[in-house]
């Protein structure tokens, strides 16, 4: 068998195989998103989940890593200047008024975010947790983003996001 025929075989077989491989799905949530609002209870009380003035950032990494940012931009500075020493008054307030976390994620085969695991947070508690679709959803829509969190007592959270990377 000279070589061309065997080249060409090569070729062809290897035509075919692409033209069946599958395209691994676009990561949707990747990039970094800022904070449009976030609601408690929002089919019910819908008050602000981190005051009149929420803020934040969440990035998602193409190494499925995640963080998230959010703070109430309304808290008064700690009247020490000093982060460890803020009356419990403040630190009260700036506990229940912010939140930040970050771990790993996962996505489904169509590219949509299927779940995450906490490594750090500042609620300790929530350290090595797992959380499902049961619990946490993203639903992308172009730029714009919606989170919906269920708190383990049934409350829910709504966040909007935007794209901004």
């Amino acid at each position: 068998m000279s070589a061309r025929p065997f080249v060409l075989a090569v070729l062809i077989g290897a035509s075919a195989a692409s033209a069946h491989a599958q395209v691994p799905p676009r990561n949707q949530v990747v990039g970094t998103w800022r904070l449009v609002s976030a609601q408690i209870d929002p089919e019910g009380r819908n008050q602000p989940a981190y005051g009149e003035r929420a803020d934040g950032l969440l990035t998602f990494t193409p190494d499925m890593r995640f963080v998230e940012v959010l703070v109430d931009g309304s808290l008064p500075r700690f009247a020490s200047d000093v982060r460890g020493e803020g009356t419990d008054t403040e630190n009260r307030a700036a506990m229940s008024r912010s939140l930040g976390l970050f771990g790993t994620y996962t996505i489904d085969e169509n590219g949509e975010f299927s779940g995450n695991r906490i490594e750090g947070s500042t609620f300790p508690n929530w350290v090595g947790s797992v959380r499902t679709r049961n619990e946490l959803t993203f639903t992308v829509w172009g730029d714009r983003m919606t989170e919906s969190f269920r708190r383990p007592e049934g409350t829910r959270i709504l966040v909007e996001w935007q794209r901004v990377r």
